[in-house]
């Protein structure tokens, strides 16, 4: 029997934080009504973009408990469940899917930068545990460890997981991980210096896993929507070209940096990011709210920006 798929735009949202530096699940409660109502196939919270390393294992548990709630059946809830170990990993998506998670994207452990066949065994032995499907996130830039195609064939033989997600470089491991035909969703970053999204699409990939989706999820929807027709693949292109200035300063400070910025600069409910990491600077961020006006977010989602660019002008 074929795996349910997952198509379209899969959002890794911000956590949205008070001033004080708790979370705020009021504001969690506004991000994800502004993605349910953009069209958003699924978010993923706590995801890196969650800002997740920095969270408490209780803030984690209480993220999941309070956002659950929120869940109205039309978009799927997914968490970001990799702890620093097997056990633990399998401890975090063993609690999500009793609350009742849609399912669990894992990455490698951090920083231990173990090999390929040693994480191949991680992700079998975590979706041997889990009540919920897994997606694999093969993202070497911040764990170090890189998954062959090879390996993700071999993991999109298990039952249990359905999504990978691909942060490299190579649009060959995006060529022959669709060749080998796997029964899962195929899904890339939206990074536009990684730059799979287009070859990814043109050759069959069902969405992206994306961060721009917090502040253009209907853009994003677009670019994400798989090629059924030669519209889709026009639509994705003039999409990706029109916002190819919003995406690179999306990632133009490390994740989530510039984009949790801007967000609060425009009025959604961002707040502080968790030290060690900074805000952008003022002239950085006058750039991205500069880009929102040139795109006319401003009228499209009702974002206020700041007295300091019309005076700027």
């Amino acid at each position: 029997m074929a795996k349910r798929r997952i198509e379209g735009s899969f959002v890794a949202l911000i956590t949205s934080m008070n001033a004080d530096g708790s979370v705020d699940f009021e504001g969690f409660r506004t991000l994800l009504d502004f993605q349910e109502k953009n069209g958003s196939s699924a978010v993923l919270i706590m995801g890196s973009t969650g800002e997740v390393s920095m969270l408490t294992p209780d803030e984690r548990r209480q993220v999941i408990s309070e956002t659950i709630k929120m869940k109205t059946g039309k978009m799927e809830f997914w968490y970001g469940c990799t702890g620093p170990s097997t056990e633990q990993t399998i401890g975090y998506v063993e609690y999500a899917g009793k609350e009742g998670a849609d399912g669990a994207i894992i990455a490698a452990p951090p920083y231990i930068c173990a090999p390929d066949e040693d994480i191949t065994d991680y992700f079998l032995e975590v979706a041997d545990a889990s009540d919920i499907p897994i997606g694999i996130y093969n993202n070497p830039p911040r764990v170090k460890t890189d998954l062959a195609h090879t390996s993700i064939l071999r993991l999109a033989e298990h039952p249990n997981i359905i999504v990978n997600k691909e942060s490299t470089a190579r649009v060959g491991q995006i060529a022959q991980t669709v060749a080998g035909n796997p029964d899962m969703s195929l899904m890339c970053c939206d990074s536009p210096t990684l730059g799979l999204v287009v070859p990814l699409m043109s050759l069959g990939g069902h969405g992206t896993a994306n961060m721009s989706g917090n502040i253009i999820p209907q853009e994003m929807v677009t670019i994400s929507t798989p090629w059924k027709s030669w519209e889709d693949a026009m639509a994705c292109r003039e999409a990706w070209l029109t916002n190819l200035q919003m995406l690179h300063f999306t990632y133009s400070a490390i994740n989530p940096v510039a984009v949790k910025c801007l967000m609060g600069a425009v009025g959604l409910p961002a707040g502080p990011l968790r030290k060690p990491l900074k805000p952008v600077s003022p002239d950085h961020l006058a750039k991205g709210l500069q880009i929102c006006r040139e795109l006319g977010l401003d009228d499209k989602y009702g974002f206020r920006l700041p007295a300091m660019l019309s005076a700027a002008e």
